[in-house]
This record gives structure tokens, sequence and C-alpha cells, in this order.
């Protein structure tokens, strides 16, 4: 081996020891963010000629510096950036000195970002935020130390940037930093380090500047480069989500993942945390062969000395030291998505490898991200945060989200478009799954069914206000009482005079109002029932909630298709002309939407028959399926 291919051998190595920081810069608009990141790129020298020479270029055009190098262009790569002047989604830039390498990731401070901060932020070690020396701090400052608290960053560097336009001043540094850290002492941060600089000159950014020699502490560059911000995670109880489940052949069965925390060896008693069913570690197999130990941070397969019942998504974790499980928690929830969060409609929410199906079922506050203060409400909208009961319908093992990112942080997605809609941080578990648990009955659902002889099902008329549907409803329940069938019906009035009497006609409301009906139903389901229940169930995600709470074939969706032109000519009930006239708010077809099914099991077009000859085919279509 030449001596050149022993000293890049020697620099490769010694790169891959350093340690690693990601970090992230946050601050009110025109604070100075992207142009410290420039500047720290530009002082580390770590641009090559052109991007130096394409810089110059784009600081004439685009620049707001005069003839000086506009440091914000590095990062603000959209055009839409470059025209707004300001930073609009996450950008991020790697950079590495002699002690460090870095992860800097630049997000928008506008409130209507607060979505792109938390996504900058989830996985962040420390948190640069920004203040304008001339400014002070402002309620965008407030917002965005709460964030950063709530997404579990437990350092940070307070930034007084454009310490030059204020001459330098102390006072108005001190004034400052004594501010944020009044307001900052209950966030449960665990430092912060104020640095007065000027991003645009480099005064305090790679080394101390002589301009200010009444401060004491470290630049910007030298802090980043030694703070430790390692949470000994290496230490803590282990942990390892199950990604994979390995078997290539009958002599091998092994389980892949990454551990989160802790470390683990040959001979280790782990347990699943959901069964809480034990084994030892018999071999750690990496790609480069077998180890003796594994931490925090590195992907292993485990073989374990027992076959025990293990899948994608549960917790292999030290035995003496087993992770929460229940099937309800109390979670900080950050809306991400512009279509409102409704409590009752199903979400599918992802904790690391496991995805289940979730609700909201009660969101106990919506918290002020500027003030702090808690508030009433129902739902949240677009980056409102909130603190909420949420319910899976599975037990999951976790961790609270300040114990453990990786087992406590989680994202709900809308089962229909399949986006990221939410991200939550669970606090605590409501231990309800450890208290209730399912009786076991002599008398099954078969046998109700058998004695009544029919097949229980749920018949789901849907169809806008004066559509039909509760006329062609009652004549079907008539013609099936005549046959001698057990059946029941729901209407969507008689129900709002007893169940449902406390809600009202809001989307959260009407969410509520058909996941109580569609649980109604099921009950009368496993009574052996054939059970009809006509609502307007103007959304498609509540009516696949209740056609999955039933096993296959126990719901029927009977679509009744009329257009609202004749609904509005009907209008039975005078509801129409209220609602055109501002009397009735959240009104379906008017003002609040209805969608409509995609794949109804039938359809009904009033306009081409009378009820009596519909409610005859749909009993004919049940005596043909079986059910009757």
């Amino acid at each position: 081996m030449s001596a050149v291919e022993q000293d890049l051998k020697a620099y490769l190595a010694a790169q891959e020891k350093k340690s690693f920081l990601r970090f992230l810069t946050c601050g009110s608009v025109d604070d100075g963010k992207s142009t410290l990141i420039g500047r720290l790129l530009y002082d580390t020298k770590l641009l090559f000629e052109d991007q130096l020479a394409t810089l110059e270029k784009d600081s004439k055009k685009h620049g707001t510096t005069g003839d000086d190098i506009d440091f914000a262009l590095l990062v603000d790569g959209l055009e839409a950036e470059r025209e707004q002047g300001i930073t609009i989604d996450v950008a991020y830039r790697f950079f590495a000195t002699d002690k460090r390498k870095f992860i800097v990731a630049d997000t928008p401070g506008h409130e209507q970002y607060t979505r792109n901060m938390a996504t900058g932020a989830s996985n962040a070690d420390l948190a640069v935020i920004l203040i304008d020396a001339r400014k002070g701090v402002l309620t965008q400052t407030r917002r965005h130390a709460y964030i950063v608290s709530l997404l579990g960053i437990r350092n940070v560097v307070l930034a007084v940037n454009k310490i030059d336009l204020v001459e330098f001043s102390e006072v108005v540094f001190r004034t400052i930093v004594e501010e944020f850290e009044s307001f900052a002492k209950d966030l449960g941060f665990t430092s912060v380090t104020p640095i007065p600089l000027s991003a645009r000159f480099g005064d305090n950014v790679i080394a101390k500047s002589a301009k200010m020699p009444w401060f004491e502490g470290p630049a910007l560059l030298a802090h980043l480069e030694q703070i430790d911000v390692s949470s000994a995670v290496a230490d803590k109880p282990f942990r390892m989500p199950v990604q994979w489940v390995n078997r290539p052949n009958l002599d091998f069965r092994g389980f892949a993942g990454t551990i989160v925390s802790g470390r683990v060896r040959p001979g280790d008693v782990v347990a699943v945390a959901k069964s809480g069913r034990t084994s030892s570690v018999t071999r750690i197999v990496t790609w480069d062969g077998d180890v003796t130990e594994a931490v925090a941070g590195e992907a292993v397969t485990l073989t374990l000395a027992d076959e025990i019942d293990i899948s994608r998504g549960d917790v292999l974790a030290a035995s003496a030291a087993r992770p929460e499980v229940s099937d309800q928690f109390a979670a900080h929830l950050l809306w991400m998505a512009e279509e409102e969060m409704l409590p009752g409609r199903p979400y599918m929410l992802k904790l690391g490898p496991a995805m289940v199906p979730a609700q909201i079922t009660d969101l106990k506050y919506k918290t002020d991200v500027n003030t702090l203060a808690h508030n009433a409400g129902k739902t949240l909208h677009l980056n409102e945060v909130g603190y909420a009961n949420i319910s899976v319908t599975q037990p999951l093992a976790f961790d609270a989200y300040r114990e453990s990112r990786d087992m406590g942080g989680f994202i709900l997605i809308d089962r229909f478009s399949n986006t990221t809609v939410g991200a939550g941080m669970i606090d605590f578990g409501l231990r309800r799954a450890t208290n209730v648990h399912w009786q076991a009955l002599d008398v099954a659902k078969s046998g109700r069914a058998s004695l009544k002889g029919q097949k229980p099902v749920i018949l789901w008329f849907t169809g806008l206000s004066g559509s039909g549907k509760s006329t062609i409803a009652n004549l079907v329940e008539r013609a099936l009482f005549a046959e001698g069938k057990h059946t029941y019906l729901l209407d969507g009035d008689n129900v709002r005079h007893g169940l449902n009497r406390d809600l009202g006609f809001t989307d959260a409301d009407r969410v509520e109002n058909i996941r109580r009906v569609a649980e109604a139903a099921k009950l009368f389901v496993d009574a052996g029932t054939i059970v009809l229940v006509s609502f307007i169930s103007p959304f498609r995600s509540e009516r696949r909630m209740a056609r999955e709470l039933v096993e296959a074939g126990e719901f029927v969706e009977i679509f009744v298709d009329t257009p609202i032109e004749i609904c509005m000519q009907r209008d039975p009930k005078g509801l129409y002309q209220k609602a055109k006239a501002g009397a009735i708010k959240n009104f379906t077809g008017i003002d609040s939407p209805y969608e409509a099914p995609e794949h109804p099991e039938l359809t009904i077009k009033t306009e081409e028959a009378d009820p009596a000859t519909h409610a005859a085919a749909i009993v004919s279509y049940l005596k043909g399926a079986g059910y009757v």
C-alpha cells in the first residue's frame, strides 16, 4: 500500500470516528437563519469555486446585501423563496470541521409553516433560535421555543443576531437573554447558551469577535463542536422494534431491527413487550458477521433460544425493564393537514414499524403556541397543537416521548389519501387496556342468528336529507317483519332524541354521531338481528369505519342517490329552505359536503320508481344473498 493510500485510509477512518450533530435554525422572518448557515458553510471553506461563482452571480440578481455576498442564497434554493426573500421549506445542509460532522436544517419562520419546522426539528439534537437584536423576543420566538421543547430538543443556542446594528450593545444582549430565559424556564431545556453574533459579517460565528470584549462565552461553531448532546441512550433499557422477521431457511429465524436504546449481548434475557414472553439472545448477526455486543443506533438481527411468536411491529425489550403497553394514551398532537382533525374519525397510527387503526377519542385542549395558553376546542386545524386522548385497535408498546423519541413519537395517516395528517408525542398511557377485558359468553352470535332463522346484517342507508332513505328503510323493515324476521331500525332523527341528544351538527359532532350509531348497530348484529340504519352519514371514512366493525358480509351499503335539486323540491321538513336562509348551519349539501359512496352494494335512484318498488328490490336482494 502506497503512502498516499495509507494517508487516505487514515483520513477516512478519522472521518468515520467523528461525532455527529444534527441541529436546526429557527426564528422569525428575516432574523438571518439562512444567512447564518451560509456563513458557516463559507467560513468553513466547504464551497467549491463554481458554487462561489454562482453565489456571487445570484447575490447580484436576488441579493439584499448590496455589493456583498448574500449568504442566505446558499440555502434558499427554491425560486419562490428567493423572490419572496423568505424560507418556505426545510433546507438541509451538510458540513464538517476537524472535530465534528454536522447536518443543519433551515426551517421557516412563518406560523403557516409550523409543520415544516416540526419536520426539521423531529430528529435534531440542538436548536439555534435566532433573535433580531433590534426587535428582541417576539411572539414567534416563544412559538419556536415551545415547538422545539415539544419535539424533545433539550439543548438550545440563543443566537442574538444583527448585534452590529445595535452597536454591539451588551445591555441589549443581556436584556434579551433575561427575557427569553424567564419565558423558557418551564420548557424543560437542559441548556440555553446565549451568543451575540452578526451572521452577515461573521462576528462570533467561527471565531470570537474583538468587537465584543465583554462577551466571555464561545463562538457559535466552537460551541457546536464541543457540546455533548448525547442522551445516554446506550445506558437506557434495551429496546428494539422488529422491522422484519428474517427466515431464509428452516435453520435460521432472526429478528431484524435498529436498536433505539440500550445495549444487548448474547445470553441477555429479552421480552416481547406486548405478550410478555421471554427468551435469551443466542446470536447478534450483522452484515460483517456475529458480534458480542450491539448498542443503540445499530441495525442488527437477533436470534433467540426459544420459538416464540414475534412479528413486525413487536418490540424486544429488556425483560426487567419493559415499556408500557396500552391501547389508549394521552399525547400532544401537531396537526399537519388542511382538512381538520375530527375526534372519532378513523386514522392509521404509525409508531415505529407498527401501524394500527386509531381514533382521537377526546381533545382535552388546544395549545396557543404563541402564548402557551390552553384553550377549549373540539377540532384541530392546520398547524394547531392540542392535547388529546387516542385509542388504537390493539395494544402498543411505547415509552413516553420525553424518555424516547423513537418509542414515543408517532404519526397519523389518512386512510384514503395515505398522507400524513398529524404528528404526536405520547405523554402517558391511560392504562385502560389493563383494566378492561372481554368477557367470555356462552351464547354466541351464530346461535342467536340460528334461533331467529336469519343472517345478521347492517343495512346502511345513506343519502341526502329528503332523498327518501328513511321512507324506503321503513318499508323494507315492514316487509321483513311481515315474514317473521327480527329487525330494528335506527333512524337519524330518532336517535338524536336519545343516544345522541348531546350532539350538534358540526363535522366533529357528525363523526361522533355515526361512531355511536355504528357501535350500536354492531351490538344488534351480535344479537343476530337485521339492523337498518338510516342516516345521512356524509363522510366516507365513517361509513368505512362502520363497515370494518363487523365481519365480512355483515354490512350492506345502500346509496339512496337522489339529486339535490329533487331533495330541495321535496324538502319535507323545510330544512333546505332554512339552510339557504342561513338559519341552519353545517347543513349537508348546502354548506357541508356529502361524500357519495364509491362502491355501494346497492344504488337506489328514487326518481326512477316509487319507494315500494325500491323496497321490494332490496328485500329480493337480501333473499338472493341468503340473509333471509
